[in-house]
C-alpha cells in the first residue's frame, strides 16, 4: 500500500509532493514540483537513497546535496542559480544528478564557480544526461574520486573573453574520473587536468575552445576515441607520465592538433590529425614516447621536433601532404623505423620490387638546405637557384653529406585506413 506525504512550503502545500513506500526499508521516490523553495525543503526530509523526481519547469537554485540522493529532471526540469556559487554543490558520496539543465552560478574564478561542483567527499558521483549551459565552470570535480560525467552537453558564457571563461570540466585531484560522451563548447579548455591519476576521457566532443583537452601533472591518464574540431589546439599535454593518447581526432585546430610539453612515456597511437594550422604534432622535450599507427594531414608541419626530445619511437605513421612533413633542428641521426617498419611518406617517389609494402629506398624528410631555411629564413630567396639545386642533388647521391637528422629506413607504400570514432551525446 503506498502512502502519499505532503510537506507545506511557507503558505503553498506541496499537493504534489508524493512518498511511495514500498517498505520499511525501501528508498523514496519524492515529486517536486517547479515552485519556489520546494527543491530546498524536500531535500530536507529526503533520506540517502532517495530518489527526488523534479516536475518539469524552473526550479530555485543553489542547491547544496548533503545525502546521497538522486535528483531525475527527466530532461523537462531546470535548476537556475541566483548567480552566485555553483548551481548544484554535493558534498556526500554516491549522488547521482540526472536529466536537468542547469544554469545560473557565479563568475567567482576563486572558487571555480560552476553547474555541478564535487567536492572532495563526492565519491562515486554521477552526472549524466544533463545540459550545462553559461556557468562559469560546467563541472568541477574537486577531489572526488571514482566519479562518472557522462552524455551532457557543456556550454560555457559566450559574452566573455576566451580567458575569463571557466573549463568545461575541471579536474583536481580526483583519481579514476570517467568523463565520456559529452559535448562541451564555448568555454576556455574543454577538459582541464591539474594534478590528477588514472583518469579516463573517451568519445568526447569539443568545439569553440582554446585546448579541447588541457593534461598538466597527471600520470597514466587514458585520453581515447575523442573528437576535438576548430580550437586552439586538440590535446595539450604537458609535465604528465605514461598517459595512454589513442584513437582521437583533430580537425582544424588552429595552432597544433598534438602537443606534448615535458611529457614522457605516453603512448600515442591511432590518432587523426588533419588541416592543423600550424603542426600536426608539436614535441617539446619529450621523452620515451611510442608514437605509431597516427595520421598526419595536411598542416604546414607534419611533426615539429625539438632537439631535447629522445628516445622516442615513430612506427606505422602516415604523413600525408603536410608542406614540411618533419621539421627537426638537431645533429642527431634518428631512425623512425622500428623491426624492419617504418612509417609512409605521402611525398616519398619509391618502387617496391618485391611487394612487401615497404619502399625499395630511405626516406628522409630534411637535408642541409631545410636546415640552413629554419636557421636563415630570409635564405628562402635563394631555394630556386641552381646552386641550391645543385646541392640537394649532391646530398640524394653521397648521403655521407647528408647532416643529422630524420630517417626512415623502412618507409611504407601505403597508409593504414582508419576509423572514425563516435564522439559526443549519445541519444
Amino acid at each position: 500500500m503506498h502512502r502519499v506525504l505532503s510537506k507545506p512550503v511557507g503558505s503553498i502545500a506541496l499537493l504534489c509532493a508524493a512518498l511511495l513506500v514500498c517498505g520499511p526499508l525501501a528508498a523514496k521516490e519524492w515529486l517536486v514540483p517547479a515552485e519556489q523553495g520546494a527543491l530546498q525543503e524536500i531535500l530536507k526530509d529526503a533520506q540517502a537513497g532517495d530518489i527526488l523526481r523534479l516536475a518539469p519547469g524552473d526550479h530555485s537554485g543553489p542547491v547544496e546535496i548533503e545525502k546521497a540522493i538522486t535528483l531525475d529532471g527527466d530532461q523537462k526540469a531546470r535548476i537556475i542559480g541566483n548567480g552566485t556559487g555553483s548551481v548544484i554543490t554535493v558534498h556526500v558520496p554516491d549522488v547521482q544528478i540526472l536529466g536537468l539543465t542547469l544554469t545560473g552560478s557565479g563568475l567567482s574564478q576563486e572558487t571555480l564557480d560552476a553547474g555541478v561542483k564535487l567536492t572532495k567527499k563526492a565519491h562515486g558521483a554521477v552526472v549524466r544526461n544533463n545540459t550545462i549551459l553559461d556557468n562559469l565552470t560546467g563541472v568541477d570535480v574537486h577531489g572526488a574520486k571514482n566519479a562518472i560525467v557522462s552524455n551532457n552537453l557543456i556550454e560555457g558564457r559566450r559574452d566573455l573573453r576566451m580567458n575569463e571563461r571557466g573549463n568545461g570540466i575541471y579536474v583536481w585531484n580526483a583519481p579514476d574520473l570517467l568523463a565520456e560522451h559529452n559535448t562541451i563548447r564555448f568555454g576556455r579548455d574543454g577538459v582541464f587536468v591539474n594534478t590528477s591519476h588514472r583518469d579516463t576521457f573517451r568519445y568526447n566532443h569539443f568545439e569553440g575552445l582554446r585546448f579541447a583537452i588541457h593534461y598538466m601533472h597527471g600520470n597514466s591518464g587514458t585520453i581515447e576515441g575523442n573528437t576535438s574540431k576548430g580550437n586552439d589546439i586538440g590535446y595539450a599535454l604537458m609535465f604528465s607520465d605514461r598517459l595512454t593518447v589513442r584513437n582521437n581526432v583533430s580537425v582544424g585546430d588552429r595552432n597544433h592538433g598534438l602537443m606534448l610539453n615535458y611529457a614522457n612515456r605516453a603512448v600515442i597511437t591511432g590518432n587523426q590529425v588533419s588541416a592543423g594550422g600550424e603542426k600536426c604534432l608539436f614535441m617539446y622535450n619529450a621523452n620515451k614516447n611510442t608514437v605509431t599507427d597516427n595520421s598526419f594531414e595536411g598542416c604546414p608541419i607534419g611533426v615539429h621536433f625539438t632537439a631535447g626530445s629522445a628516445k622516442n619511437a615513430f612506427q606505422g605513421n602516415a604523413f600525408i601532404g603536410n608542406k614540411t612533413q618533419v621539421k627537426y633542428v638537431g645533429s642527431r641521426m634518428l631512425d623512425w623505423s622500428t623491426g624492419g617498419k617504418g612509417n609512409y611518406w605521402s611525398d616519398h617517389a619509391a618502387f617496391d620490387m618485391n611487394g612487401d609494402g615497404l619502399a625499395d629506398t630511405a626516406y628522409r624528410p630534411n637535408d642541409l638546405v631545410d636546415q640552413v631555411l629554419w636557421t636563415q629564413p630570409s635564405a628562402k630567396l635563394l631555394v630556386g637557384s641552381p646552386a641550391v639545386q645543385l646541392l640537394r642533388w649532391t646530398q640524394s647521391q653521397f648521403p655521407a653529406l647528408l647532416p643529422g637528422g630524420i630517417v626512415d629506413n623502412a618507409p611504407l607504400m601505403h597508409p593504414p585506413v582508419r576509423p572514425m570514432p563516435n564522439s559526443g551525446v549519445q541519444g
